[in-house]
Formats: structure tokens, sequence, C-alpha cells
């Protein structure tokens, strides 16, 4: 066989391996996410960690220049070289895909947290109801204790470098209840495309090459801890959407800093009012009105944020990675970020917040 086809043929072994593996959850939780993952992601951290901006970035850069390069070079023998190049393309494809898995996505495939945690997935809207009216009252209580105004927004008073350092303290707590959520060697910085993140429609990424996990640091304050501790919780090797969101509300509530507990709850709370708002606008309307008016200023300064770099660009970009999740064993695409709070309600049952 010519070198050529190699690679291809390999991408096409990949495909098929990936189409076999969901039915091996637990060999992937024992084998690869709890042994082999945790190896590479602590070396990873350990070696870029301390480096004070994303080296993932300046790899992306380079690589998106060296692409647009190489296309200009074969502009010329595009039609003539079709095939040799189509090969090289795939090629170029099979290693990107091997690594992008070995090195972190196999988490996809990993057994699911509500089975880990033995948490029901499924809830009634009397369930969501009572919920939702505890997370406002626990929010109202928070934005008054740091304000001691409700009317008042919450204005943050640390650095973002801070908030990447402080949020350890709350995975720390949340991991002496459940171990598995244990963070060591932090490597979490703000992304150097903040403004295209922005346009796209996200908060963060992780680089699953180099295990940094990269924050929008345009971001509202308020809700920049959440983010950043939604993103730590693909760095331990959570990848679904809708579980990292969970993982990052407790390990914001749990933190000590009343300002990071408020960045969960709030979250958690905002998500549960669009629920509402979805399933009937009544009801959406009194717990509405039972909210401190500082709590929906900091909702209207993120709503006013997002809507100032509203374009077509973050729809396009969030129909891709909509595609994108469904095809990494995630059915629910984008819609599984708001599928946490089936698990919210759940995990809550019988604990107090």
């Amino acid at each position: 066989m010519k070198s050529k086809y190699i690679l291809p043929l390999f991408l096409l072994i990949q495909i098929l391996f990936l189409k076999i593996l969901p039915f091996f959850p637990d060999y992937v939780e024992g084998l690869y996410s709890n042994n082999l993952y945790i190896r590479i992601s602590n070396f990873s951290r350990t070696i870029l960690g301390k480096i004070p901006f994303s080296v993932g970035d300046c790899i992306y850069a380079i690589l998106i220049l060296s692409i647009i390069s190489w296309f200009w070079k074969i502009r010329k023998t595009w039609r003539s070289d079709w095939k040799d190049h189509l090969l090289k393309i795939l090629g170029k494809i099979s290693v990107f895909y091997f690594f992008f898995h070995v090195l972190w996505a196999f988490n996809y495939y990993r057994k699911p947290l509500f089975e880990k945690m033995e948490i029901k997935r499924e809830y009634t809207d009397a369930d969501l109801l009572a919920f939702t009216k505890r997370l406002i009252v626990k929010t109202n209580e928070i934005q008054f204790k740091i304000t001691k105004n409700k009317v008042k927004k919450i204005s943050f008073p640390y650095s973002q470098e801070e908030v990447f350092k402080m949020n350890l303290n709350g995975y720390k707590n949340l991991a002496e209840e459940h171990p598995y959520f244990k963070y060591q060697t932090l490597s979490i910085k703000k992304s150097l495309f903040s403004v295209p993140l922005t346009y796209m429609g996200f908060g963060g990424y992780l680089n699953p090459f180099t295990n940094e996990a990269q924050v929008n640091d345009l971001l509202p304050m308020y809700s920049f801890p959440l983010t950043a501790s939604h993103e730590m919780a693909h760095q331990i090797g959570f990848a679904s959407e809708n579980e990292c969101n969970f993982i990052g509300v407790l390990a914001s509530v749990k933190n000590d800093d009343l300002y990071f507990q408020y960045s969960g709850y709030s979250f958690a709370l905002r998500y549960c009012l669009g629920i509402w708002k979805f399933k009937n606008e009544k009801v959406f309307e009194v717990l509405k009105n039972q909210i401190n008016p500082g709590i929906l200023k900091n909702y209207q300064e993120s709503q006013d944020f997002w809507k100032k770099y509203d374009t077509f660009i973050d729809k396009g970009f969030h129909f891709l990675y909509d595609n994108f999740l469904k095809s990494n064993n995630q059915k629910d695409g984008m819609e599984s970020y708001s599928k946490f709070i089936d698990l919210m309600i759940n995990y809550y049952r019988t604990r107090k917040f």
C-alpha cells in the first residue's frame, strides 16, 4: 500500500472505533478518564500552567496562518493534483483527530455523571418550581449580604487573575465531599482571542491539546468565576457541557467567598427562569417579581453585553458547535448546556443550599 493512503485509512478506522466506543463507558472511565487522562492532564498543566499567556491560543494562531499559507501555495495545482492534495488534507485531519481524542476527547465517552453520582434525571414542574423558589431565596440573601441594598447590582472586587486562584478553594471544598472533582495544578488563562470568542457567542473553551482553560476576559465580572469554574471542570476530564455547568455551579457555591457563591447561584437561577419563560410566562413573571432588583440588573448587564456582539456569526458557530457536540456522543447538542438543571434539582433534593 502506498504511504499516502495510510493516514486517511487510519482516519476511517478511528471513526469506526468511535462508533463502537459508546457501548463501553465503564472501560473508558476506568482505563482512560481515571487513569491515562489524569496523567496527561497533570503533565500538561504542570509544564504550561505557569506560563502567563495561552500557549494553545498561540499554536492555534500559527496553525490557522499555516493552513491559509498552504492553500494559497497550492491554489494553481488544486485542479491538476486534487487527489494528492485531498489525501494530504485527510492525513492531517487523521493526525489531528487522533491527538484530539487521546489527549482529551475520549472523555466524551466516559460513564455519565448522573450514574456515577447516582442522581436521577427526571423532575416534575412542581420540583422545578420548588427548586427555583429556593434559588431565589438564596440568591436574594447573598446579594443583600454583599450590597446591603436590594436594588444595587453586584460589582466584583477581584481581578481576573485573582478569580482563577480563588476558584481553587471551591474545588477543594467540593472534592472533600466528592473526591473525583479534585483539581490540581492551575492552568487557566485569559483568551488571546476574547473578541472573536465573544462574536462567536462563547464565554470560554478548553484547548484539548495543551489542557489550558481559556476564559473570555470581556465577560461581565459577576459571571466570571462560574465561567472559569466550568472550564476547569473540562480540565479534570468532564466533557459533557451539562456536567461542566453542574460541576461549575457546585464549585462556585461551595467557595468560601460570597461573590463566588453569588456567581454560581445567580447562574443556576437564570437558567431556571429561562425554562419557566419557555414553559409558562405567568409563572415566570410571578417568580421574577420575587427577585431582588439588583440581581435583575446583573442579568441585564449580561444581556446588554451579548446583544452588543450579536451578529450572524454567533448563530453560525452555535450551529457548528451544536453538530460537533452531537457527533461526540452528546445527543442534545447545544441544548445540553441547560440540562444541568436536571442534575441540580435532584442533587439538592436531599441537601441544603
